[in-house]
């Protein structure tokens, strides 16, 4: 067996990298693993540590990843660097956070065309919050429209360093990556803790592989770990017994032990990734250690939808694929439901419409389910007069108003980064969104931060898109969860000759009840075929219709077979028609073609 060199925490960083989507991480990370020789420059492809090939067409970071590094210093020593990758959009704001617990450093990646935007400065609070060391890198400065001065002015007036600390670097050809290198060297410390402690580790991400079962990614605070140890995860309460551990390179590289301000993996054989919680602690069973590592929570789906297959042969193929993906996302949860309208099918839970985006996609594309999606609703709580709480996933859970005390939505802070030409666009849409204005600072004269207060419920469809069109793109956006609060909600029911149809029943606020119940039944007005009899499309609270469209009944030419003669006979056509017609409304169901359904939900896109 190779001997196992252990490298002494002087000579170890650990760090991430932090930005905004589309400020170039990933590109950065290919050179830093092309400098240090740590991938081949045959195996070396764009955004390496994307594995998806959802990330590398949409170029952003889905799952967090990390990589250990070597570096020949200037000082002539040689440094092992353990980089965190972290995802960049708000939806896995929680990953971001473990990943930048299980370091000291970070950097602070800016792109040079566009300046600081709203994650960047959501992710630096974050890492600040952590006293992680930052070191601020200006990416893309060899762009012909690259502001560095400008760009590096905004740096120094948000954290206060010198504007000669700032790293000059452009991930696509290669600048600057040693001067990078030489910064995480000089200006991050190396890991702190008691290597003769009791074991404290961090699991910042976990991968499953289908012949191993989860491989968990953890960065030791606190003592060692062996091969064949019996461990605990501290929070879910499991013991099991380390059955390989090892760091992490471009494949998993199995070591004998593993020590103080090491990052690694541990395989234990665990068949479910449910338990495995990023955030959680590992420790040994036999000398446990006497606290858990701060900042672990359960990660809650904040939008739900229905998924149901487009024909109901394919429900249990649909079941089996979304089991498998959870085995790689333990974040997705579902449960069986059916619809009236759709047949049978699954109300899934999602981090936020990109996560939704994203099973959708890898449903379409590794299991070949094409699938229909019912309008997303984010969770509501409901309290009854008893007080008692009930939580409301569906528009369907919602008990008798006349049983409910209130209904509370979940609020957010959302942080909005623009140029001042746009403040009054973006104030708008927000006030139409239910958004309350708490701050509005200039970081420059020619960038200005607003802060909103504003349900949730209110940016799950359109907002960042029209955003992103009244700010001809400018704009940054992020959020994060705040509190529930009381509002005035109410369940829209939309239906066809008096039949509830309730797969496209939402809840929404009562001032927006009626604008949204219109435009749901034109839309239906124009997507449903006629029918022998005619149509009412409604929407209703309750007992109140708000909204009515119709659809005339075809008609059918009786006369047709008349060649002259008696008027009279003609009319006895026409009024037999009529009671047909009339007979036929009241007894004839309204079928909605699939299609309909795909385009009506499209609503909101």
């Amino acid at each position: 067996m190779k001997k196992t060199i252990f490298v002494a925490m002087e000579f170890i960083r650990n760090f991430c990298v932090i930005a905004h989507i589309d400020h170039g991480k990933s590109t950065l990370s290919d050179r830093l693993l092309e400098f240090t020789q740590t991938v081949s420059e045959r195996n070396l492809q764009n955004q390496t540590l994307d594995d998806m090939d959802i990330e590398r067409e949409r170029g952003i970071t889905i799952k967090s990843h990390a990589i250990q590094l070597s570096y020949g210093a200037k000082d002539g020593n040689t440094y092992t660097f353990n980089l965190i990758d972290t995802p960049g959009h708000v939806d896995f704001s929680y990953e971001v956070s473990r990943s930048i617990a299980a370091c000291e450093g970070a950097l602070l990646l800016v792109d040079a065309t566009q300046g600081i935007q709203a994650q960047t400065i959501s992710n630096l609070y974050l890492a600040m919050e952590n006293d992680l060391e930052i070191i601020p890198v200006i990416n893309k400065v060899d762009m012909p429209n690259a502001m560095i001065e400008e760009v590096t002015d905004q740096i120094v007036d948000l954290i206060g360093v010198n504007a000669e600390d700032v790293v000059l670097a452009s991930g696509k050809t290669g600048i600057g990556v040693e001067d990078i290198l030489e910064a995480i060297v000089a200006r991050v410390p190396a890991p702190t803790g008691d290597p003769d402690g009791p074991l404290q580790a961090l699991v910042f991400d976990s991968v499953f592989n289908q012949f191993r079962g989860v491989v968990a990614y953890f960065r030791i605070f606190n003592g060692s770990i062996k091969k064949k140890d019996l461990v605990q995860f501290v929070n879910t309460g499991n013991n099991y017994e380390a059955d390989e551990i090892g760091i992490l390179r471009m494949d998993l590289e199995p070591k004998a032990r593993l020590e103080t301000g090491d990052v690694g993996y541990i395989i234990t054989g665990i068949k479910k990734s449910s338990e495995v919680k990023v955030g959680d602690t590992i420790t040994l069973k036999e000398n446990p250690c006497p606290a858990a590592i701060d900042g672990f929570e359960d990660v809650k789906p904040m939008v739900f939808a229905g998924v149901y297959p487009i024909d109901n042969d394919d429900f249990e193929d649909l079941r089996d694929s979304l089991e498998k993906l959870q085995l790689n996302d333990a974040s997705l949860v579902f449960e069986p439901e059916s619809s009236i309208a759709l047949g049978f099918g699954f109300r899934c839970g999602f981090l936020g419409m990109l996560h939704l985006e994203i099973i959708q996609e890898r449903l379409s594309r590794e299991f070949n389910q094409e699938v229909i999606t019912t309008v997303p609703n984010v969770s509501y709580r409901a309290y009854d007069k008893k007080k008692e709480e009930i939580v409301i996933n569906t528009p369907n859970d919602l008990p008798d108003p006349t049983q409910i005390d209130r209904i509370e939505e979940p609020f957010i802070r959302a942080q909005m980064i623009t140029k001042p030409d746009y403040i009054g666009s973006i104030m708008s849409l927000c006030m139409e969104k239910r958004g309350i204005l708490t701050n509005q600072t200039y970081l420059t004269t020619s960038r200005v931060e607003l802060t909103f207060e504003m349900p949730l419920a209110e940016i799950v469809f359109d907002f960042y898109d029209k955003l992103k069109s009244i700010s001809k793109g400018y704009a940054s956006f992020d959020y994060y969860m705040i509190d529930y609060r009381a509002s005035d909600l109410v369940k829209l029911e939309i239906k066809l000759n008096s039949e509830s149809v309730d797969a496209l029943s939402s809840l929404v606020h009562r001032d927006k009840a009626a604008a949204f119940g219109r435009q749901i039944c034109k839309r239906l007005k124009e997507l449903l075929p006629r029918q022998q009899f005619m149509i009412a499309i409604q929407a209703a609270i309750g007992m109140k219709i708000i909204a009515r469209e119709t659809i005339s009944a075809l008609r059918k030419d009786v006369t047709a077979k008349c060649y002259g003669g008696d008027i009279t006979r003609k009319r006895k056509l026409l009024e037999k028609q009529k009671k047909g017609k009339k007979k036929m409304r009241q007894v004839g169901s309204v079928q909605v073609p699939q299609k309909a359904f795909l385009e009506v939900l499209k609503l909101n896109d």
